[in-house]
């Protein structure tokens, strides 16, 4: 293994890595999910990178429980009536593939164009379950991501926006910008997103952040408000889910972290916590619901 081959390059690199932790669940014979492009997508570079990153390899719990908690809460949206799913910064995710979905449902992924490309090179030829349309595009670009908010916004009358691993990376006025475009578009119902604690976002930058921040995918965002941050910005909190305890009744969670739980009822503060937020638009302030769905994920 080469040095040069095993370093993240660049944020195309991280949904190489992530690929890759979805493609040793499915290898499981009590899989959780089951993605069977994980592995081609991933490529060797996914696998190098997990095993060359300080801790790269630790923490195949959390990504694990965070696409378990994503796929779960996109299944019951669809089931009560989304129409459209927009993925921004989508990666190599590969739901509208391996979910089962209505054949009459529109899946917008938006991303970079290298990407994309790289993406639909490894999927050529496979079939997805719905309606699929990719978009080219840099999220940074405010004026071309409201154009297409808009556009998309016209498509369905409920339509999920899900953001997978994308908000950590962004800074916290960044954050704010993007839930007010989103929050512009009345037929956006529904935003899903996973978050960071402030403690948290400490390990992560002391751990793997000076490689990643090299690469230009730096750890930022982990606000001290919790999911009450994006209450200003036009979402409220419906339902909070953290990945520890998420793991844990899964029995995905290494027995060394048993000893953190539970977790904490407030903010998490210094706790490491992440989570998968469930946000639904609100002109009033609301609060998160933290666990207490009427029936567990």
């Amino acid at each position: 293994m080469s040095d040069s081959s095993s370093k993240v390059r660049n944020v195309q690199d991280t949904a190489r890595w992530v690929a890759y932790f979805r493609a040793r669940e499915t290898e499981r014979s009590d899989a959780l999910f089951r993605d069977p492009y994980a592995k081609q997508l991933a490529g060797e570079r996914g696998f190098l990178i997990a095993h060359a990153l300080p801790e790269g390899n630790k923490h195949e719990w959390a990504w694990v429980a965070r696409t378990y908690l994503f796929d779960q809460l996109l299944e019951r949206e669809i089931s009560e009536g989304a129409g459209l799913v927009i993925n921004l910064a989508a990666g190599l995710d590969a739901r509208p593939y391996r979910m089962e979905l209505p054949r009459a449902l529109e899946w917008v992924e938006v991303d970079l164009p290298e990407i994309l490309s790289y993406k639909e090179e490894i999927l050529a030829g496979q079939e997805p379950r719905c309606r699929l349309e990719r978009f080219s595009l840099d999220l940074a670009d405010a004026a071309g991501r409201r154009k297409l908010f808009t556009q998309l916004g016209q498509r369905a009358d409920k339509i999920v926006v899900m953001c997978e691993g994308l908000l950590i990376y962004l800074a916290a006025e960044e954050v704010a910008s993007l839930a007010e475009d989103l929050a512009a578009v009345s037929t956006f119902r529904t935003w899903l997103v996973d978050l960071a604690s402030p403690g948290q976002l400490r390990l992560m930058q002391r751990g793997m952040g000076k490689e990643l921040s090299a690469a230009g995918a730096a750890f930022k965002f982990g606000p001290a408000e919790g999911s009450d941050f994006f209450l200003p910005h036009g979402w409220a909190p419906a339902a909070v889910h953290g990945l520890m305890k998420t793991a844990a009744r899964l029995s995905r969670l290494p027995k060394e972290l048993h000893s953190l739980l539970p977790e904490p009822e407030g903010l998490p503060g210094n706790y490491p916590w992440t989570g998968v937020c469930l946000l639904k638009r609100s002109l009033l302030p609301a609060p998160a619901r933290r666990d207490r769905s009427s029936s567990p994920l």
